[in-house]
C-alpha cells in the first residue's frame, strides 16, 4: 500500500512541502511528516523545487528532460526505507545493513532505489504484481 494512497500528485507533492515547512518552523511532525522531512533534509538539491510553491506541483519531469524528479527519487527513497524496517520482502533488511557496512545508509538506499525502480516499472508494465523474487537478486547483486 502507498503511503500516498488515492492522493493526487497534486495533493501528494503538497504533503513534501507543508512537511518540509513544519519542520522549518519546527512545528510538531505527524509520523509521515517527520519521514518526509527526513528525505527532504537528506536531498539539499531539491529544496529549490520544494520551495517554489504552485511550480512544484505543476512540474513535468519526462525522461527524454534528463532531469530527474525529485519526488519520484524521495518517494523511493521512502519506499527502501519501509521495505528494511518490514523485512519486507524477506531479507531485504540485511542485504541493506550490508550495504550500509560498505558505505553509508543513505548511500546504501540510493543503490537500492534502482533495482527497486527498475522493478516496479516492469509491474506496471506488465499489470502484474512485483516480482519479488527478482528484486531481491538484483539487490544481491549490488
Amino acid at each position: 500500500m502507498s503511503l500516498f494512497q488515492g492522493e493526487s500528485r497534486e495533493q501528494m507533492r503538497r504533503r513534501y512541502q507543508e512537511a518540509w515547512r513544519r519542520f522549518q518552523a519546527r512545528a510538531p511532525l505527524e509520523p509521515l511528516e517527520a519521514q518526509l522531512a527526513a528525505v527532504i533534509a537528506e536531498h539539499p538539491e531539491y529544496l529549490p523545487w520544494l520551495e517554489s510553491g504552485d511550480a512544484a506541483l505543476l512540474a513535468e519531469f519526462p525522461p527524454e528532460g534528463g532531469r530527474a524528479n525529485p519526488f519520484l527519487h524521495m518517494g523511493l527513497h521512502l519506499a527502501v526505507r519501509e521495505q528494511v524496517a518490514t523485512d519486507r520482502p524477506r531479507g531485504i533488511a540485511d542485504i541493506h545493513r550490508a550495504l550500509s557496512a560498505r558505505t553509508d545508509p543513505h548511500q546504501a538506499e540510493h543503490r537500492m532505489i534502482e533495482p527497486l525502480a527498475e522493478t516496479l516499472w516492469e509491474a506496471q508494465r506488465s499489470g502484474l504484481a512485483p516480482d519479488e523474487a527478482t528484486y531481491l537478486e538484483r539487490l544481491r547483486r549490488l
